[in-house]
């Protein structure tokens, strides 16, 4: 009897392998920098577990599942599976065998799976959770109303209890959805670019009830302190102080750019690792917007997977915001991953389900 498996799932195979490898090892070959997080999860130095807050909620999860009480690499050697079973339920791709852009930019999201998620995490948690997103939208036995009612109430959920920003996604991806009816120029772009302009109101209108801007009090405040420290070489700072309504402005729209095309990372050229997590991310922008306007074309057909890219997009233009430094921008990414995954492939998964019904 002859054992035969298909040239994508023995690819999908080949790299859980690898990759499952380098995560078992991390602890031996990456910075300590890469533990920080880790360390303060498992330790919990000012006993700060609880159930609202991500590190608080962290500390408990890794605590109930003793996760938090062995090596690394036995965490690696739990999680990483557990990771990579999503994607396979998720699906894989006819041609992930094929050496594409496409593909490539998958293959090192794997691996940045392995690199940032290989210890006890936050993004471990929040990968979980967002999966859930990508679940409901490949159903077929939910009315689309119903699941996209359901997503947006996952977000906001998983704002209140573990990630704030979380709770904005819903809003700007609903603001997005309307601009796209609106007769527009390149509306791809144009759609992003009024996203944006949605951040910069909300950020706008709190300052004016709170008195000081998103950006402001959180990255802005955060970096000043991080200038000279260790491993900040990364860190976004805006151009001009966002202490003003114009400078809230364009910090955010610097930090949207530093973010997700990060040309301005490129004065770190003798750093590889920084200069592969740009390439990574440029190409996966210029991925997910080419998606998006296939989805425009035809938003009636590609309705759930629009979707899918409103949340994806809403959550880069967040960033914008609140992410310090290109190393948190690209580890948060990953937890995103799921959805990132489905969007990048979603003509797979459609055929799929089509021959299954």
């Amino acid at each position: 009897m002859v054992f035969y498996i298909r040239k994508n799932k023995f690819t999908f195979l080949l790299l859980f392998v690898i990759f499952l490898l380098l995560a078992a090892l991390a602890p031996f070959y990456l910075p300590n920098k890469f533990f920080f997080d880790a360390y303060t999860i498992v330790i919990d130095l000012y006993n700060e577990a609880g159930y609202i807050g991500s590190y608080p909620l962290s500390m408990t999860f890794y605590r109930i599942t003793k996760l938090g009480s062995i090596p690394f690499p036995m965490v690696a050697l739990i999680q990483f599976p557990i990771l990579f079973f999503i994607l396979y339920k998720i699906g894989i791709p006819a041609k992930f065998h094929v050496v594409t852009i496409k593909n490539v930019v998958t293959y090192l999201g794997m691996l940045m799976i392995a690199v940032f998620i290989s210890m006890p995490s936050k993004e471990f948690i929040t990968y979980i959770y967002t999966s859930s997103i990508v679940f409901l939208y490949k159903s077929e036995t939910i009315s689309f109303k119903k699941l996209l009612y359901l997503s947006m109430a996952i977000l906001i959920i998983f704002g209140i209890m573990f990630r704030p920003y979380f709770v904005l996604i819903p809003v700007i991806a609903i603001g997005m959805y309307w601009i796209t009816f609106i007769k527009l120029k390149n509306k791809t772009i144009m759609t992003v670019a009024y996203g944006l302009l949605i951040a910069i109101f909300l950020s706008l209108s709190y300052g004016l009830v709170k008195g000081e801007y998103f950006s402001a009090s959180t990255r802005e405040e955060l970096n000043q302190l991080r200038l000279n420290a260790e491993a900040s070489n990364t860190i976004i700072l805006s151009p001009i102080p966002a202490d003003t309504w114009y400078g809230e402005s364009v910090g955010i729209i610097y930090g949207f750019f530093s973010v997700n095309v990060p040309l301005n990372g490129l004065k770190h050229i003798l750093s590889p690792q920084v200069v592969g997590f740009i390439i990574w991310q440029l190409l996966l922008f210029w991925i997910l917007l080419v998606r998006f306007s296939w989805c425009l074309k035809d938003r009636k057909k590609y309705i759930r997977e629009l979707w899918i890219l409103l949340i994806i997009l809403s959550y880069f233009i967040i960033q914008g915001i609140f992410e310090p430094d290109l190393g948190s921008a690209v580890r948060h990414k990953i937890g995103m991953f799921p959805l990132i995954y489905y969007a990048f492939y979603y003509e797979d998964f459609r055929k799929k389900l089509s021959t299954a019904v």
